[in-house]
């Protein structure tokens, strides 16, 4: 009853957010300006933030409202220049990696462990990897290695895995795909069809994923 609840009470942030998002991907080829259209793109996990910091009033509900309000500027900066969205998701990863830690799981299964500690190379390596233009490699690889990070804290978290720890994979997927499109999938339809949706709703999943256990574990704090 409390996660429906929230569910309902949160419904306008939330809504504002999937409106933002769906529609920016459909709409993000035609004729709108372009400082609009950048607007645009920022505001589905702007939203996010928002719902994030009205509907928890705690350091958690803080950091997360951080995290998306990082990924809502790197979704704009990216725009501008890919380096500057990327420091901006970089940050993010490092607050979404603080958090995490605060939320270990207490016990983990081998299996769970294992592809936390090998999620973190590969991810590095495969990203490293798929660009034909090699001179970003040091730096992709230095990004990835936080992007790997993250995931694997996410999937060891106490946070549920069917919300957080999927949508950071989808996330890391999202990431993987730009990669690939600056190496083997240059000139394919497919890391322009899948970016924004598994990025977007990997967003989402996490920011809602955490907010809602938050409000289940302390509902005193909770707007």
């Amino acid at each position: 009853m409390v996660v429906k609840r929230a569910l309902a009470d949160s419904r306008p942030w939330l809504l504002l957010s999937l409106i933002a998002g769906i529609s920016y991907y459909f709409l993000r080829d035609n004729n709108i300006p372009g400082l609009y259209l950048i607007i645009w793109k920022g505001l589905g996990v702007g939203f996010l933030a928002v719902f994030a910091v009205v509907r928890h009033h705690s350091t958690d509900g803080r950091l997360m409202a951080a995290i998306m309000a990082f990924g809502s500027l790197g979704d704009m900066l990216i725009e501008i220049d890919m380096i500057y969205g990327a420091v901006a998701f970089l940050i993010g990863h490092i607050i979404a990696i603080a958090l995490y830690l605060r939320h270990r799981r207490a016990r983990l299964a081998f299996s769970q462990r294992l592809f936390a500690i090998v999620m973190v190379p590969c991810v590095v390596l495969i990203a490293w990897a798929l660009p034909f233009d090699r001179s970003g490699g040091p730096g992709i690889a230095i990004y990835t290695l936080f992007l790997g990070a993250m995931a694997a804290m996410a999937w060891t978290s106490n946070f549920p895995r069917y919300r957080v720890g999927t949508g950071a994979l989808l996330f890391v997927i999202s990431d993987l795909l730009i990669f690939a499109r600056l190496g083997p999938l240059d000139g394919s339809v497919l890391p322009d069809l899948l970016i924004w949706p598994t990025y977007y709703f990997g967003q989402f999943l996490i920011c809602t994923g955490v907010i809602l256990t938050l409000r289940h574990k302390d509902p005193r704090v909770a707007a």
